[in-house]
């Protein structure tokens, strides 16, 4: 038996039906987008505005979706922003973690506060830390963003301590240094500098503050 059909022996309708096939397509916005800009645009948001104070509205009209496909691919605002934290931590700031590499323990603070310095007022960003401002705008509904953000900053603050302490060991620092509170005065300069930054302060006046600091950094 052939397994040709032979059209012409086929009414109008069915010769129609098997040569003109219609492609029907799916509706509604595909879910398929760029993540990595994506978390750059919504970076820029939560950046600017906080963790409370970015909506779901400004962050899928900042990623050009809609909110049902920003849920579908990152999860809930939370995890959303977990992971533009995770894309901060490894790109804006990825210097913190560098600066630790540095020879002696004045040379770690130093490009660390430098390095912020640039940072926190660079026009093309957004004013501030992310870390330290975010910290401190999260209300009541927003305390387990808050608390993470904090405990940032703690770890921040102990890994300075152990590099202090290293540097003690090692005769880069006297002996007397409380290793602690140096760490916690330099993280209370950083957060200054971030307050500062988002207030209007320039590059050259933050690095005045900087100066000041380093000048003072104990020696004997």
């Amino acid at each position: 038996m052939s397994n040709i059909i032979d059209t012409e022996k086929l009414d109008e309708k069915s010769t129609k039906a098997l040569t003109n096939k219609v492609i029907v397509k799916p509706r509604g916005r595909p879910l398929a987008f760029n993540q990595e800009d994506a978390l750059e645009s919504a970076l820029q948001v939560f950046w600017s505005r906080g963790y409370e104070g970015a909506s779901m509205a400004e962050l899928a009209d900042a990623l050009g979706v809609n909110k049902p496909s920003i849920y579908a691919t990152f999860g809930n605002k939370e995890a959303l922003f977990r992971k533009v934290l995770a894309q901060y931590l490894a790109g804006p700031v990825a210097y913190a973690a560098e600066a630790m590499n540095e020879p002696t323990a004045y040379k770690v603070v130093e490009k660390f506060l430098t390095c912020s310095a640039a940072l926190l007022s660079n026009p093309d960003n957004p004013r501030g830390c992310m870390i330290v401002q975010g910290a401190l705008t999260c209300g009541q509904g927003s305390t387990m963003i808050q608390q993470e953000l904090i405990g940032y900053r703690k770890n921040y603050e102990n890994v300075l301590s152990q590099r202090f302490e290293l540097a003690k060991t090692q005769g880069d620092l006297p002996a007397h240094v409380n290793a602690k509170s140096l760490a916690k005065y330099i993280a209370t300069i950083h957060q200054g500098l971030s307050v500062q930054a988002t207030g209007g302060a320039s590059k050259d006046e933050l690095m005045t503050v900087i100066d000041m600091a380093l000048k003072n950094w104990p020696t004997t």
